[in-house]
């Protein structure tokens, strides 16, 4: 009878063991076990606007591309949580995606938005591995700018956990003027297009670190930098070879909608706004993440919040040089719209 109970014991024990197991594998996301390998912040005032923006106001858009690791000490199936001014005027969410590899498209996951504590949540699709990278985007709205004589806001960050390498970026509006940071950038340089970026670096940011960047700026009107881009042909040159952002919107056609100056990003060589490719003349300025200029920049449509984005076909390894060469052309304008997509059907 002893030896059955003793049995018992231990089956019930095991159990109960292999429950909080899981419960732990699965369970609540602590940041300081999620530290950051990099994150980078895109801060972009009045670049472009979602639909059914108020049009007498200003947006200011934000893009965080992270890449964290799991330091839980086992795979980890919960939900990923990442802290957003969700109390923000105007907050939306514009994208919340991850990305399954370098050399693959961004795959957007379902997200919840917690304005009380300030988070987005989503579940990655597969489990991260134990020390596993992770790497995704979240990019949003919202409308901290106050507008008098100049055009003023500050954007705060604070990082949720250590962070290797901190990049913050701040694009001025295009055809700003008397624009004034506070600190003062480590580099400012401009696009073909003349639009002021800023770059700033932060190296082993600590948990809880605090970062705060005042901007201000004269602009008439709130025409965004995006639809100025696409009222406008890509200078045609050998050195606007698509590697910023900007560029990279030069071959996106815009969309239809009641406001011209506030377009929806269309389906056909559009881009997700700052999404996949980093701004690779950012990395040859910091010296890091050469590996990012593989990662496409792959076409997208506004979807509803939360949904999947569909999936590019896979190229034939034998294209992907000629598929690299039609993307600079139609960046460069040297080809348009209708004829890249002509040439990159063939060689699908």
């Amino acid at each position: 009878m002893l030896k059955k109970l003793m049995a018992f014991l231990l089956i019930v024990s095991s159990g109960l063991y292999s429950d909080a197991f899981a419960a732990k594998a699965e369970g609540n996301f602590l940041p300081e076990q999620f530290p950051y390998k990099e994150m980078q912040i895109q801060v972009m005032p009045e670049f472009d606007y979602p639909e059914n923006w108020p049009k007498e106001e200003p947006s200011l858009l934000v893009g965080q591309y992270g890449t964290l690791i799991n330091k839980t000490g086992q795979d980890f199936s919960g939900k990923v949580e990442v802290p957003v001014p969700a109390n923000e005027k105007n907050f939306e969410v514009y994208l919340v995606a991850e990305f399954p590899s370098d050399d693959k498209p961004e795959v957007q996951r379902p997200f919840e938005v917690d304005k009380e504590r300030g988070v987005i949540s989503f579940t990655p699709q597969n489990p991260i591995k134990k020390d596993a990278d992770y790497k995704f985007v979240i990019e949003y709205y919202s409308n901290p700018i106050e507008v008098n004589e100049k055009k003023s806001f500050t954007y705060e960050y604070t990082a949720p956990a250590a962070i290797e390498t901190l990049d913050v970026i701040v694009y001025a509006p295009l055809k700003s003027t008397d624009i004034t940071l506070e600190p003062k950038p480590a580099s400012t340089q401009k696009s073909d297009y003349g639009e002021q970026i800023a770059f700033y670096q932060v190296k082993a940011a600590g948990k809880g670190s605090k970062y705060k960047y005042i901007v201000s700026y004269k602009k008439d009107g709130n025409d965004s930098t995006l639809s100025m881009i696409n009222k406008n042909k890509a200078p045609n040159d050998e050195n606007h070879n698509g590697t910023s952002a900007t560029d990279q919107l030069a071959s996106n056609n815009g969309g239809s909608g009641g406001d011209n100056s506030r377009p929806i990003v269309g389906t056909a060589g559009g881009v997700i706004i700052g999404v996949s490719i980093i701004i690779a003349g950012m990395f040859v300025f910091f010296g890091l993440r050469n590996k990012q200029e593989n990662r496409k920049n792959p076409p997208s449509s506004k979807k509803d919040k939360g949904s999947k984005a569909p999936q590019k076909p896979k190229m034939k390894p034998s294209n992907d040089e000629e598929i690299k060469e039609l993307r600079k052309k139609l960046l460069n304008g040297k080809i348009d719209q209708e004829s890249y997509d002509e040439q990159v059907k063939k060689l699908i």
